[in-house]
């Protein structure tokens, strides 16, 4: 596993403020990469298919990232709905 930058390091301490509230409802969110001053997450479990996810993400998740994390200018939120083999 590779050793988490301190911008990476940054938006988990965020993300595990906001996992137990996604966890109630079997949801998780992952980071999957952090460029620059882009985010990169991807919402897992039942989360994927919740018509509300949308917006839990802008209210919640994208809000809480960019107060706490200064610097991360972007946040782009992905959803593997589909796995094709």
């Amino acid at each position: 596993m590779a050793t988490m930058t301190d911008k990476e390091k940054e938006v988990e301490s965020v993300l595990e403020q906001i996992r137990p509230a996604l966890a109630i409802d079997e949801g998780n969110i992952i980071l999957k990469k952090v460029e620059g001053d882009t985010v990169y997450l991807e919402l897992v479990g039942t989360c994927v298919h919740c018509p509300i996810s949308d917006m839990t993400m802008k209210d919640t998740v994208v809000l809480a990232i960019k107060q706490l994390v200064p610097w991360a200018k972007t946040v782009m939120i992905g959803q593997s709905k589909f796995k094709i083999k």
